[in-house]
C-alpha cells in the first residue's frame, strides 16, 4: 500500500546552521533526508513510518570534493556519479568507484550520495569495505560543534551507529597513503548491479617479492556490520603466498565473519563464498599470478 503524502513532512532549510538547529531544537523528531533512494523505496512500500524530514541535498556544506596532498575529503551530499567522474578517485581510490558503479541504476547513481549510505548502515551497503579498507574518517557535525571519528568506529550493531540524534555527517576523509599497493574488490550477487550484495569484498595489499608486507581487508554482508578483518590481517602479514597460508587465512576469515541466512543467501554460502574471495585474491596476486592494479 502506497504512502500518504500529505502525512509527511519535508522541511528544507536554507544552510547547514539552520538544519543542525533544527535537530538541536527538536530531538529525535526530525531525521536527515539525503539523495532519499532507500526512504522513497519505503515511502512507495507504505513502509516509512518516520513522518518528518530534513531535506540535506541542497546545502552546499555538504557538497564537494576537497584535494590536498595528504587526503581527499569528499563532501556527505556526494553522488556515486560524482565519485566515479572524479579522476584521482578513478587513479587512487578505485575500489570506491568501482563500488559506486555498482550501486542500483544510473538514475540511483546521480542521486545516492556516500553520506547517506553511510548513514543507512546497510551491512550489504557495496561502498562500506572499500571505505574501511581506506580507513576512512568521518567528520560529525552539530549545532555545538564538529568531531572527526575512524569511519571503522562508526557502525555499532545493525542500524546502529555512533551519530548522535542532533548530528549529522558532513564529510568522508580519505588519507592518501596506499600508493602502489594492490587494490581489489569484488561483488557476489544475482547481478553486478541493481542488487544487493550477498558477499562484497575490499582488499588492499603490499605485496613484495610473494610476501605479505601489509594488507587490509573488509566484507560486507557477513555479519550485522560492514567488517574490517583484522584477525585475518594479522595472519596474513608477513607471510610468504603459499598454500599454507591460504589455508591458515580461510581458517581465520570463517572464524572471524558470523553470516546469517536470509532472503538472499545461507550463512554457510557466505562463509564458503567469502573465504573463496581471498583464496581467489591471494593466488592471482602471488609472484606467480596475475598481478593486480596497482596506484
Amino acid at each position: 500500500m502506497r504512502a500518504y503524502l500529505p502525512a509527511y513532512d519535508l522541511q528544507t532549510p536554507a544552510n547547514l546552521a539552520e538544519a543542525l538547529h533544527l535537530l538541536a531544537d527538536a530531538p529525535n523528531v526530525w531525521k536527515p533526508f539525503a539523495g532519499g533512494t532507500d526512504l522513497m523505496v519505503l515511502l512507495e512500500a507504505g513502509k516509512l513510518a518516520h513522518k518528518q524530514f530534513i531535506s540535506l541535498w541542497h546545502l552546499p556544506e555538504l557538497r564537494g570534493i576537497a584535494v590536498t596532498d595528504d587526503s581527499i575529503t569528499l563532501g556527505a551530499m556526494t553522488t556515486y556519479s560524482q565519485i566515479q567522474a572524479h579522476p584521482i578517485l578513478q587513479s587512487e581510490f578505485p575500489l570506491l568507484c568501482q563500488a559506486a558503479s555498482w550501486t542500483g541504476s544510473v538514475a540511483i547513481q546521480n542521486r545516492g550520495t556516500i553520506g547517506g549510505n553511510i548513514a543507512n548502515a546497510s551491512p550489504a551497503a557495496d561502498s562500506l569495505p572499500a571505505l574501511l579498507v581506506y580507513e576512512a574518517e568521518l567528520e560529525l557535525v552539530s549545532a555545538s560543534g564538529s568531531r572527526w571519528i575512524p569511519y571503522q568506529s562508526f557502525h555499532t550493531g545493525y542500524k546502529q551507529m555512533v551519530l548522535r540524534s542532533d548530528e549529522l555527517i558532513k564529510a568522508i576523509r580519505l588519507p592518501r597513503t596506499t600508493a602502489n599497493w594492490i587494490q581489489h574488490s569484488r561483488k557476489v550477487g544475482t547481478r553486478k548491479a541493481q542488487a544487493i550484495s550477498k558477499v562484497c569484498i575490499a582488499v588492499l595489499a603490499n605485496i613484495e617479492n610473494d610476501t605479505i608486507q601489509d594488507i587490509r581487508l573488509a566484507l560486507g554482508s557477513v555479519a550485522p556490520v560492514p567488517v574490517r578483518c583484522m584477525q585475518t590481517e594479522a595472519v596474513l602479514r608477513s607471510r610468504v603466498m603459499d598454500d599454507a597460508t591460504i589455508n591458515a587465512a580461510r581458517v581465520a576469515l570463517t572464524n572471524e565473519i558470523a553470516p546469517i541466512d536470509d532472503v538472499r543467501s545461507t550463512a554457510a554460502y557466505r562463509l564458503r563464498v567469502a573465504a573463496n574471495l581471498l583464496e581467489d585474491f591471494l593466488l592471482n596476486h602471488g609472484e606467480h599470478g596475475e598481478h593486480g592494479e596497482k596506484n
